[in-house]
């Protein structure tokens, strides 16, 4: 590709991440609780809308947090290996802090939709991998075997915006002067004069040829779809966090209006108000501003002849149950169990709160698909980095192990293996339900090797010892090595 195209390129990215920069943004204001208030009538929101801005029943966070931390990768299984992990693949896992940076990825794909993860090389050709926000990414795809055919990174530093094309084959890199964020700029109409430069750098040329010969932005995708964009949690949550706003504010206002006593005046002319000459003399009045008054609930009345009623104070209790069933709501679409929301758990069976929590187990597993196939893929670059292609189709057709999802007693738990081990299930695949990371479960094997050199028996438990009685009876010895039952 010439620079005419790569620029060309560029400019195409950065108009689509444009047109998804308002939608992602305000999904991450309401996940941190910045919400405007919405639904309110012009009457309302013209005289109580300003006293409300600051305030948020944030619900939302709940819902975006719930799944995330449930996910949590212990390690990575290559294509024909039945029991362990990859070692190699999991030690650059861990020094690339992907054990913790990960989490940021699939909270940020949760919230927005997608994150992304970009691998590279040093030096000395280790991976590096990083992860990155949907704000400064994007990736387009093949329209026929859906494989990555380019990606772009852009951010800010002081006054210039950098952007970086992958491309299967080659790198581009640019850069453009910046006197507003890039999104801001006006991109309508036919394109004329471009604005990303070149960026030259003396240690590398430009383009430089991609030695991974593909594209090294991965994405991660949430809810992926096949006709359309991947979905937020967040957006579904979003009218139902805006209705239980406004119910609130509906509730405080009536207990500010409740809690004080209403003033009314009566057989009162209205109260005018003089207008001052430059000298201080008056030169005339003007009435009172009585939206004024309304608002500190003052009632003029000019009729002499008028009577006075009664107000009777506003059931506040009426609030409370719209408020409580659209957190329900809330919980039912976003499949996160009520008590979660709810925050208190009283008489619920082991039973009960295991299905409370099946929508939130299901939605959860469902993540690890699409963000698991992103892991492995991860990983396939980071084999590829050090120029190993066989591994990179091993990783390519592994498994990402992930912790248990399902939140269990011990009791639960250790029933449910012990079960499995009647069956015949082997050792380490009950270690690996128990929810132990690969690196302990290769630890407790040879912590168990150890305890088996000192004591053979030790491996299968204390074994049982026979009465006295039945040995007499004939029903043989506690020791098979003794004789056979009933034998002399």
């Amino acid at each position: 590709m010439d620079i005419v195209g790569a620029r060309r390129l560029v400019e195409q990215f950065t108009m689509e991440l444009r047109r998804r920069h308002s939608r992602m943004w305000q999904h991450d204001d309401y996940y941190r609780g910045v919400h405007k208030l919405a639904f309110a009538s012009d009457h309302f929101r013209k005289y109580f809308g300003d006293r409300y801005t600051n305030f948020s029943d944030n619900w939302v966070q709940v819902v975006a947090d719930a799944p995330v931390e449930r996910l949590n990768i212990s390690g990575f299984r290559l294509a024909g290996e039945q029991s362990g992990y990859d070692k190699e693949l999991w030690s650059d896992w861990q020094a690339n802090d992907c054990d913790e940076q990960s989490d940021l990825a699939w909270l940020e794909a949760v919230i927005t939709g997608r994150s992304f993860a970009l691998v590279w090389g040093d030096e000395d050709d280790n991976p590096l991998i990083t992860f990155e926000h949907p704000t400064q990414c994007i990736v387009s795809y093949d329209s026929e075997t859906k494989r990555r055919a380019a990606g772009l990174k852009m951010w800010m530093d002081d006054d210039y915006a950098y952007a970086t094309l992958y491309l299967p084959d080659e790198i581009w890199k640019f850069q453009q002067k910046q006197n507003e964020p890039y999104w801001q700029r006006n991109f309508a109409g036919p394109y004329r004069q471009p604005i990303w430069e070149p960026r030259e750098l003396a240690s590398e040329p430009n383009p430089q040829p991609n030695p991974l010969k593909c594209v090294p932005l991965v994405e991660f995708q949430n809810r992926p779809r096949l006709a359309a964009e991947p979905m937020s949690d967040v957006n579904g949550v979003i009218a139902m966090q805006d209705a239980i706003n406004l119910t609130w504010a509906y509730l405080f206002n009536s207990a500010d209006f409740a809690s004080l006593g209403q003033r009314v005046v009566t057989g009162a002319e209205r109260p005018m108000i003089p207008i001052l000459d430059e000298n201080g003399q008056p030169v005339g009045e003007r009435p009172v501003d009585l939206d004024k008054f309304a608002i500190d609930r003052i009632i003029w009345l000019e009729d002499p002849n008028a009577k006075i009623g009664q107000w009777s104070s506003a059931d506040l209790e009426a609030f409370t149950p719209v408020i409580s069933l659209g957190v329900d709501h809330i919980a039912a679409q976003s499949r996160t169990p009520p008590h979660y929301l709810v925050g208190k758990v009283a008489n619920i069976s082991a039973d009960a709160l295991k299905a409370a929590e099946t929508g939130l187990v299901k939605r959860t597993t469902e993540k690890t698909i699409p963000f698991g196939k992103g892991a492995r893929e991860v990983g396939r670059l980071s084999a590829l980095v050090r120029g190993n292609e066989a591994r990179a189709a091993a990783i390519a057709g592994g498994v990402v192990l992930w912790r248990d999802i399902e939140s269990r007693s011990d009791a639960q738990l250790v029933d449910s293996l012990l079960k499995l081990k009647q069956v015949g299930f082997p050792f380490e695949y009950l270690a690996e339900r128990y929810g132990l990371s690969p690196e302990e479960i290769a630890r407790v094997v040879e912590l168990r090797k150890v305890e088996a050199e000192s004591d053979p028996l030790a491996m299968f438990g204390a074994q049982p010892v026979q009465p006295t009685e039945q040995i007499a009876n004939g029903a043989g010895p506690a020791d098979p090595a003794e004789g056979t039952p009933g034998g002399e």
